[in-house]
């Protein structure tokens, strides 16, 4: 049972009316505007609307990869604004993982040599990492495929090692952008239910997805357009579904 006994415990993520602006030209374009959104430790939320709606740009303030244009985005307890470069960058290692949908991961490195590496650059030792690689591998049940690499592997089995790269560790929080939109929807189904699994064993999830059935598996589906949040519903098929008919 997860026990919550503190607002850090609480939320993981907090993102407080957030507001991202950009200039294109001399035209200035508001990608995000005024958007607020909490995730929970041990919820998974997904994130569904059309293109250009400010899903890829919620993920990266989400991630500290960007900035906001005025708001708060926390992790955790952290005002990510009062963080210094250095703060960031341990931030992104220790704390949040990323999933994405392409895998990243890099060919020239075994499985649990990519899934270590994270650790590795953090200065833990190869033996150290090397366990807790293997024990992520386990976890999503590719264990068997340590010593493979990715060149060896199937799209599905790729992806479970990028899942399992991004919770490896202490890691909070999951972020994952499109993270079955390379794959059959048998083996996205797959993937999803690795991220649901996570996520009920204390890890928060925040995805964007195009998919109305995949996003089903999360506890609350946000709907965006035109940068801000138009809708909310709480995981069910049948109100996912109704919104699937509109193009996304």
């Amino acid at each position: 049972m997860i026990k919550r006994t503190s607002e850090q415990a609480e939320f993981v993520l907090r993102i407080d009316k957030v507001t991202r602006t950009y200039l294109s030209g001399s035209t200035t374009v508001e990608a995000l505007r005024e958007t607020s959104l909490e995730i929970k430790q041990g919820e998974m939320v997904a994130i569904m609307g059309p293109s250009g709606s400010g899903k890829s740009t919620l993920l990266s303030l989400a991630g500290a990869l960007d900035s906001p244009s005025s708001g708060r985005v926390l992790v955790k307890i952290d005002d990510l604004a009062k963080l210094s470069a250095g703060q960031l960058a341990r931030l992104r290692r220790k704390t949040i993982g990323y999933v994405f949908q392409e895998f990243n991961l890099l060919p020239g490195l075994t499985a649990i040599e990519n899934v270590a590496l994270p650790l590795e650059l953090d200065g833990e030792s190869q033996k150290t990492s090397r366990k807790s690689a293997m024990e992520a591998l386990s976890r999503v049940q590719i264990e068997t495929l340590a010593n493979r690499f990715p060149d060896d592997m199937s799209g599905g089995e790729q992806q479970r090692v990028a899942i399992a790269r991004a919770f490896v560790g202490s890691r909070d929080l999951l972020l994952a952008d499109e993270p079955t939109g390379a794959l059959d929807s048998a083996t996205g189904d797959i993937v999803m239910g690795i991220l649901r699994e996570q996520c009920d064993q204390g890890k928060s999830a925040l995805i964007v997805t195009h998919n109305a059935i995949h996003a089903a598996w999360a506890d609350r589906v946000i709907f965006i357009k035109d940068g801000s949040i138009i809708d909310e519903s709480c995981g069910s098929k049948q109100i996912v579904a109704s919104f699937s008919e509109e193009p996304l």
